[in-house]
């Protein structure tokens, strides 16, 4: 059996605690307690989390863990410094030390990340690379494993890593089960990104929402400047003023990045090859969407499909970076 520590502090945030039902379906899938979770604190006793719901806690003490695991908050902690003093030395008592969301913090703080790759919830990425300048902190990734420490960036995304997790474990078979009765669609790797254009490029008239939504669903077409200002009832000239306004982008660029992201979001979740993808997304040619990757992304479409279709994790392996 493996005994999962999972560390809570004041205000922890209840999308972190439910990461804990891939263990409970993990053993319910096997058919035997594989895993034991035990909810942790500094000194034990009741901690309320986020929306006042409180966990009854165990001092975390020196035991030792399979798995250590730092809960994500509301906000960045200031974790007390008896926690920090216990966690520096938590890599030789555990097997893997990881974080969730804003938990990535506490880790830094003890100096767990110092000279990893690291993730955390994009909202705070930039601060915690500002803090911590020795962690190599990628605010781009849904998780990382560097070594035995594995961070995970924000909300659903800790669901991903405890699957990964599982997997090193019990096989991609398991991980596979306990997705599937979690109704969960499709296990993400650590190679996907955080943000979206498709969700981000907004606008504040109707008629450039319509035009966004006619370029969404038709990226097969043309998609020309004439073509889009037919669609919001303006002359060309009047449409791509009023679309460089409200989105800050010229209609030109805003087709290129929409492509490229739902290229992008096509082979995270198809195994299509490139020159189909390429097609169904209105690039003429892969060449063509591998200058598009480069400048949206910084990298070309067969690396984000190799960071994105990793080979199972191998836990034997003394760094492993996703």
């Amino acid at each position: 059996m493996q005994r999962i520590g999972f560390v809570v502090l004041p205000q922890f945030h209840l999308v972190s605690l439910a990461t804990l039902a891939v263990f409970d379906f993990a053993n319910r899938t096997t058919g035997e307690p594989t895993y034991e979770v035990e909810i942790l604190s500094l000194e034990g006793g009741q901690v309320a989390g986020s929306l006042g719901v409180t966990l009854a806690t165990k001092p975390v003490g020196n035991s030792s863990y399979d798995t250590l695991i730092i809960a994500g908050g509301m906000g960045i902690s200031s974790p007390p410094r008896e926690l920090i003093e216990m966690l520096r030395q938590a890599p030789e008592r555990c097997r893997r030390v990881v974080s969730i969301c804003t938990g990535a913090f506490v880790l830094a703080e003890a100096g767990l990340l110092d000279g990893k790759r690291a993730t955390t919830h994009w909202f705070y990425a930039r601060e915690m690379a500002a803090r911590f300048p020795k962690v190599r902190v990628d605010e781009d990734r849904i998780f990382i494993a560097d070594g035995a420490i594995w961070t995970s960036a924000g909300a659903t995304a800790g669901i991903d890593l405890m699957l990964a997790l599982v997997e090193g474990d019990l096989g991609a078979e398991i991980a596979r089960t306990v997705a599937r009765k979690l109704v969960i669609y499709h296990r993400r790797t650590g190679g996907q990104s955080q943000f979206s254009e498709l969700l981000d490029l907004e606008a504040k008239s109707d008629r450039i929402q319509r035009v966004l939504t006619y370029m969404r669903r038709n990226l097969h077409l043309e998609l020309s400047v004439p073509e889009l200002a037919k669609v919001a009832s303006l002359s060309p000239r009047q449409f791509s003023r009023a679309f460089q306004s409200e989105t800050g982008q010229s209609p030109a660029k805003a087709v290129e990045r929409v492509r490229a992201e739902a290229a992008r979001l096509m082979m995270e979740q198809s195994r299509h090859p490139i020159e189909v993808i390429a097609r169904q997304t209105g690039f003429a040619d892969r060449d063509r969407m591998r200058r598009a990757f480069l400048r949206t992304f910084g990298q070309p479409p067969q690396v984000i499909r190799r960071n994105t279709h990793g080979e199972p994790i191998d836990l034997a392996e003394s760094t492993i970076i996703m």
